[in-house]
């Protein structure tokens, strides 16, 4: 299969609520933000083209609003994702398909919450569709292991991809003297150096609402 490049790459991020991100039991929840704010600010460096959505976020007690690291890194995008109210297969929303298919990139890289009902839906579906998937499997994360190996069986059979966050941002970038190497070497230093900083009032918190602080690269 073709490598991706950056001109023929979109970046979607399914469902990275403050909530839903706890549900994420295989993939902890520092790592899972970590990566998740590593292909962000990768795709706006870059300029790749990133498509968001939530479901449901007015349920703020179980599922609430998508990181807030998402709002600082890509405004933009942020303000014109697309809010499911319910419905499970992302690309069943008529708005979501439209917003993906409006990049005119045929390359998608995914990623989200939960792998066994979200994302494997939505990237079997665009497989479907003729779009090339790769899905960020450190960037996902299920309840429990046997549903998270049971989605990535089913991607693969369809034709998706699977890939980390490392790779996906090495494939893209290619080269570490280019501009996107500029762009992913500091993050990806950031991102395998895995500090991370213990929050005294965290543990007085709920568990989602402690996953709201800001885990960007300084």
């Amino acid at each position: 299969m073709r490598r991706f490049d950056i001109d023929a790459t979109a970046m979607v991020l399914i469902d990275h609520q403050v909530g839903t991100n706890t549900w994420a039991r295989t993939t902890p929840l520092d790592l899972l933000r970590r990566n998740v704010v590593t292909l962000a600010t990768f795709a706006k460096g870059t300029g790749i083209p990133v498509v968001l959505t939530s479901s449901q976020e007015t349920n703020v007690e179980v599922q609430g609003p998508l990181m807030p690291d998402l709002a600082g890194i890509l405004p933009e995008a942020f303000a014109a994702r697309v809010r499911r109210q319910g419905v499970v297969n992302a690309w069943d929303d008529e708005a979501f398909a439209a917003a993906c298919r409006a990049t005119g990139r045929k390359n998608l890289v995914m990623a989200g919450v939960t792998t066994d009902i979200c994302v494997v839906a939505s990237a079997i579906s665009a497989v479907e569709e003729g779009y090339d998937v790769q899905v960020v499997c450190d960037a996902c994360g299920s309840t429990n292991p046997i549903a998270e190996e049971t989605a990535w069986r089913r991607m693969e059979r369809a034709g998706v991809r699977l890939t980390g966050t490392g790779a996906m941002v090495a494939e893209l970038a290619k080269d570490w003297a280019s501009p996107a190497g500029a762009v992913a070497f500091p993050l990806l230093t950031w991102s395998l150096a895995a500090v991370v900083v213990a929050e005294p009032s965290a543990s007085a918190l709920p568990l989602w609402a402690a996953s709201t602080s800001t885990c960007r690269p300084s």
